[in-house]
């Protein structure tokens, strides 16, 4: 890990920093509501080291807490999270192999893989990736853990703006990857996609549609090399 750090320069470190702390914020009121919602401390916490995707979580807690199926809210945690076959793709040499292939699974998040692709060197790719995944892994577990004691304290997230949090990080993430004008075409379709869907499908579906935007998306380096 000390290695890892090393070849971060200290601007990308410090903003993998701040995107860990922004997490754990989030984190403290997904505990606080899954504990406000009437489960258990524990099972926030589990759901953090076993399952660790943070939208899923909150819809799977979300959809328990109304009083839907354990099931049902498993399944859809499941879909929200097929977006992670693409993560997967695109992040694979900074994933690496064997038991680190694994464990870079498991923690791969959008955040990290958003630092990862931003890299154009291989040995800063798998740095910021590993870097990012790691600390979000250790900020998640504890904030849930802190939400989950203070949960009947901090019961609504809106009241505290924490609800926002999670939102503006994938959108300062995203942002300079907008100066590409195939990705730029990309995301406008994808966003056209998820706003036209969402007043007629289940929440989490629309983002999944979103992903069509990829169709429109030409690489840089593909059409590079077609020349």
């Amino acid at each position: 890990m000390r290695s890892i750090w090393r070849t971060l320069d200290r601007r990308l470190a410090r903003d993998i920093a701040l995107v860990c702390l922004a997490d754990g914020v989030v984190a403290v009121s997904y505990g606080a509501i899954s504990v406000g919602g009437g489960l258990a401390w524990w099972v926030p916490v589990l759901l953090s080291v076993v399952v660790f995707a943070g939208a899923s979580q909150f819809l799977f807690v979300g959809i328990v807490a109304a009083g839907g199926s354990p099931i049902a809210a498993t399944v859809a945690g499941l879909l929200v999270n097929t977006r992670h076959v693409a993560f997967g793709l695109a992040v694979s040499d900074a994933v690496g192999t064997g038991w680190r292939r694994w464990l870079g699974s498991h923690v791969m998040t959008d955040e990290n893989v958003a630092f990862a692709i931003g890299q154009d060197d291989p040995r800063r790719r798998r740095a910021a990736y590993w870097a990012c995944g790691v600390g979000i892994f250790v900020c998640w577990n504890l904030g849930v853990l802190i939400g989950a004691a203070a949960g009947s304290v901090i019961t609504d997230t809106d009241a505290f703006g924490l609800d926002a949090a999670f939102p503006a990080v994938l959108l300062a993430l995203v942002l300079p990857a907008l100066r590409d004008r195939s990705t730029r075409t990309a995301v406008l379709v994808g966003v056209v996609i998820a706003l036209a869907t969402t007043p007629f499908l289940p929440a989490g579906v629309p983002v999944l549609c979103a992903l069509l935007g990829l169709a429109f998306y030409r690489s840089p380096k593909l059409v590079e090399a077609t020349r």
